[in-house]
C-alpha cells in the first residue's frame, strides 16, 4: 500500500480542501473533489484548474460515499471484545472447556462468554456443565444471535431463577439478563465505545444505525459531547421508551442539539419473533427434527399495529424485527394497516408473494448477509425444504425492494466489507456458495452499504467519504472481505488515515 500524508482539516467558514487525482468507482478518468466547509462543492476532471486550499493527492485511489452499517448494537459490540469468545465451540462440553481455560486469567465478577450457537450441538447447554468452571462465581454465556443466554447455577441465583432451572433462557428473559449484565460504569463503556468507533472509521464507516436496547439519546449525546466524534449515529427507540420520545417531540431524522450534528433520532424498533439458532423465529411450518414447534411471537398482531400507528402519527419510522416467514407476514400486515414507513430487520424467511408485497408497500429490507454464512447449516437442518426462500437478496433487488446492509454487531463483525463479500459471494472459508442464485453484484452491495444508496459522491453532498486502496469492482472475494482502506472523512474531517 502506498502511503500518503493527510493534513488535518477543521471545517469552518470558507475553509477549502481538494482531493486530487481521485477515481470514482467504475470510472476511468481521475477527478478532483473540492470540499468547502465540509460540503462537496465541485467534482471536475483532474487538473482542470489549480487545486484550492488544503490539497491531498489520492494518486488514483477509489472514492465512494462513506459506508453505513444499518443495524448495530454498538455498546454490546464494544463490550464483546472484552469477553471470552466461544464461537468456535461445536458442543456444550467444548464451550465449558473454553471457559474453564479462560477462568485462569479471570480476576473478579462474572465470567462472560459470547458467541455460542447450539442449534447443531450433540449435547444441550445446561447449568451443571458450567458449574465446574468458576465454582460459586457466576458464569454467563451469550448466544451468537443474542436471543439466548446460558447460565451456571450461581448466575441463575443472581438473576432470580431457581437452582434446578436448566440454565438456558431465551427472548425476553435473555434480554433482561443482558441488560443487567451490561450495567458497566459510563466512563468505562464510553471509552470502549470510542475505541470501537475509531476501528469502525478505519473500515470506511461514517455512520451507524444503533439499535441498542436502551435510551440511546442520552448515551450518544454524552459521548459526542465528550469528544467521541468518529461516527454519525442514528439511534433506535424501543416500545418502553416510545412515549418518552413522543413527549420530547423527537421525530425520525431530528438532529439532537449539542452533538456536533452527528446524532439523530432513528426508528422505533419492534421485535416480532426470535431467531433461527434459538428456534424461536416464528414460522409457518414447524422446525424439522425439533420440539420448538413454530417458534414464538414476542408481540401480538393487534399490539404491533397499535404501536406502529402510534409511532407513525408522531413522525417516527418503524424498524420491525422479523425472521420467520410468519413473523414477516405479520410485520407486513402491520405496515399495511398503519401506513408506517421503514424497514423489516433481517427478513430471513419469506412467504411466496411477500417480497412483492414488500415492494408495493415501499418497505426496506434491512439485511445482514454474514448471517447467512453463520446459519447456512442450521437453516439446512431446521428449515429443510424452505431454504430457497431464506436469506434472499437477489430476489429483493429484482422485485424492486430497497435493501440496506448491516452487521447486527456483535452477532457479526462491525465491518461492511464482511457483509459486502458475503452478499456477493454467498460463501466463506472456502466453502461452495450457498444458494448462489441469491448473490448480488458488487455494485448493488456497495450501494446498499451507503446511507444515500449511491455508489459515487456528488456535488452538494456532505463530505462523508471512504477512500479505498483497491478497486472493489475488480477485487477477489478474499480482497473484498479484507478491503484495505486508505482514509475516511466524516463531515470533511479525517477520521482515519492508513499512513
Amino acid at each position: 500500500m502506498t502511503a500518503f500524508r493527510l493534513r488535518a482539516a477543521h471545517p469552518g467558514q470558507g475553509i477549502v480542501q481538494t482531493l486530487t487525482r481521485a477515481r470514482l468507482i467504475g470510472a476511468r478518468q481521475p477527478v478532483d473533489i473540492e470540499i468547502t466547509d465540509a460540503v462537496i462543492t465541485d467534482i471536475r476532471p483532474a487538473a482542470a484548474r489549480p487545486a484550492a486550499g488544503e490539497v491531498t493527492d489520492l494518486d488514483g485511489r477509489d472514492v465512494m460515499p462513506g459506508l453505513w452499517d444499518h443495524h448495530v448494537h454498538f455498546t454490546l459490540w464494544s463490550i464483546a471484545s472484552r469477553r471470552v469468545d466461544v464461537s468456535s465451540a461445536t458442543s456444550a462440553a467444548e464451550t465449558a472447556a473454553l471457559l474453564t481455560a479462560a477462568a485462569g486469567d479471570h480476576v473478579e465478577g462474572p465470567l462472560v462468554g459470547v458467541g455460542f450457537r447450539d442449534a447443531l450441538w450433540p449435547d444441550r447447554p445446561r447449568a451443571a456443565l458450567l458449574d465446574a468452571v468458576l465454582g460459586e462465581n457466576p458464569v454467563i454465556v451469550l448466544s451468537g444471535d443474542l436471543h439466548a443466554v446460558w447460565l451456571n447455577t450461581a448466575a441463575l441465583r443472581r438473576f432470580g431463577y431457581p437452582s434446578d432451572h436448566s440454565g438456558l433462557l431465551t427472548e425476553d428473559a435473555a434480554f433482561a439478563v443482558q441488560k443487567q449484565l451490561d450495567e458497566i460504569p459510563e466512563t468505562v463503556s464510553d471509552a470502549w465505545a470510542d475505541e470501537a468507533a475509531r476501528v469502525a472509521a478505519s473500515r470506511g464507516i461514517t455512520g451507524i444505525t444503533d439499535l441498542e436496547m436502551t435510551w440511546n439519546h442520552d448515551v450518544w449525546a454524552r459521548r459526542t459531547q465528550a469528544g467521541s466524534t468518529h461516527l454519525r449515529v442514528e439511534f433506535g427507540i424501543y416500545p418502553q421508551d416510545l412515549e418518552r420520545a413522543i413527549d420530547e417531540r423527537l421525530q425520525s431524522g431530528f438532529v439532537i442539539p449539542h452533538t456536533h450534528g452527528l446524532v439523530s433520532t432513528g426508528p422505533a424498533k419492534f421485535i416480532t419473533d426470535g431467531s433461527l439458532n434459538a428456534r424461536t423465529a416464528f414460522c409457518d411450518s414447524p422446525y424439522r427434527g425439533s420440539d420448538a414447534g413454530h417458534g414464538i411471537l414476542n408481540i401480538q398482531p393487534e399490539d404491533l399495529g397499535a404501536l406502529m400507528r402510534r409511532a407513525t402519527r408522531s413522525g417516527i419510522t418503524c424498524a420491525v424485527h422479523a425472521i420467520g416467514d410468519g413473523a414477516n407476514a405479520l410485520a407486513l400486515d402491520g405496515f399495511a394497516a398503519s401506513g408506517a414507513t421503514g424497514t423489516i430487520e433481517h427478513a430471513q424467511l419469506m412467504r411466496d408473494g411477500d417480497i412483492a408485497r414488500m415492494a408495493d408497500l415501499g418497505v426496506t429490507a434491512s439485511l445482514q448477509p454474514e448471517h447467512a454464512m453463520d446459519d447456512r447449516d442450521i437453516a439446512d437442518l431446521y428449515w429443510e425444504g424452505c431454504t430457497d426462500r431464506a436469506f434472499q437478496m437477489r430476489s429483493f433487488v429484482d422485485a424492486g425492494v430497497r435493501i440496506a446492509l448491516g452487521s447486527d454487531a456483535p452477532v457479526a463483525p462491525l465491518d461492511p466489507w464482511v457483509a459486502i463479500a458475503a452478499a456477493v459471494t454467498r460463501s466463506r472459508d472456502g466453502r461452495d456458495p450457498w444458494h448462489a442464485e441469491q448473490a448480488i453484484s458488487v455494485r448493488d452491495a456497495l450501494t446498499a452499504s451507503t446511507r444515500g444508496g449511491r455508489l459515487a459522491p456528488r456535488t452538494g453532498d456532505i463530505a462523508d467519504l471512504a477512500i479505498l486502496e483497491r478497486d472493489p469492482l475488480a477485487a477477489s472475494p478474499e480482497d473484498l472481505r479484507a478491503m484495505p482502506l486508505g482514509a475516511t472523512l466524516l463531515n470533511g474531517r479525517w477520521t482515519h488515515s492508513a499512513v
